[in-house]
């Protein structure tokens, strides 16, 4: 009886630490996984379901922040299910998802709709968890050298694309439309400048030089006439003294 007593306490602290070792491993585990059952390069409308654990006992997850792989932008992503009140909103780099904090260990579960998937075979959403308590969780790691990272980034691994898939087309008519109307702009106002430019010397304002110039030939003129009577008025005066001196002298000789 001794014996098996013993030997009964001697196994409470192997199960104890067997325990911790399981809750430790379970704890390393919990991560955020990412799922798709079109998950095939160029896939169009493709769902994406995403499952992010809740590793606080005491907190529960707030939101959740994704950045998008290359190939992906956030207009390109739209909210299929998440939990109630939760929303989906763009961020620079990809999107995020929040509402009311989820129960303490409830993972944060949401699916989204990709317009189309790129042309790659995987594709790598970096993630971080946030929780009401203000923690956050970083599952951004990638492996290195073949090893396993703590808190590794979820990856989608993709398909071949089926045959004949091809890219969609983008929206980079309106851009260069826009852009063009935007370049015909500055020309338009460039075009105008000069017409401004040449108000100036317009010709309304000519007729304001040549019309003052008939005036001042006007008045030479005029005075030309009255000093050529004159000198002809003194020649013809001078003549007169001279006949009636002449007949002056003529008698009395």
């Amino acid at each position: 009886m001794q014996r098996s007593r013993a030997s009964r306490r001697s196994l409470v602290p192997a199960a104890l630490a067997l325990g911790l070792v399981l809750g430790a491993a379970g704890a390393a585990s919990a991560h955020v996984e990412v799922d798709s059952p079109t998950a095939q390069a160029l896939a169009v409308d493709a769902q994406v379901a995403f499952s992010a654990e809740g590793e606080s006992s005491t907190a529960g997850i707030a939101d959740v922040k994704v950045v998008l792989p290359g190939g992906l932008a956030p207009t390109d992503v739209t909210l299929v299910e998440a939990p109630d009140g939760w929303a989906l909103t763009p961020t620079a780099d990809g999107y995020a998802v929040a509402g009311p904090a989820l129960a303490p260990g409830a993972a944060a579960e949401w699916t989204v709709k990709v317009r189309q998937l790129p042309d790659t075979d995987s594709l790598v959403f970096k993630t971080l968890v946030d929780y009401s308590d203000g923690h956050t969780d970083r599952w951004i790691e990638l492996p290195q050298n073949g090893s396993k990272p703590e808190h590794p980034a979820p990856t989608l691994a993709l398909r071949p694309a089926a045959p004949g898939a091809t890219p969609l087309a983008g929206a980079t008519s309106s851009a260069s439309a826009s852009a063009s109307g935007a370049a015909s702009a500055p020309a338009s106002a460039s075009a105008s400048a000069p017409a401004s430019a040449s108000a100036p010397t317009s010709p309304s304002a000519v007729p304001s030089v040549t019309a003052a110039a008939p005036k001042d030939d006007a008045d030479g003129t005029s005075t030309t006439a009255v000093v050529l009577g004159s000198v002809a008025g003194v020649a013809v005066l001078g003549t007169l003294v001279v006949l009636v001196l002449r007949r002056r002298k003529s008698p009395s000789a």
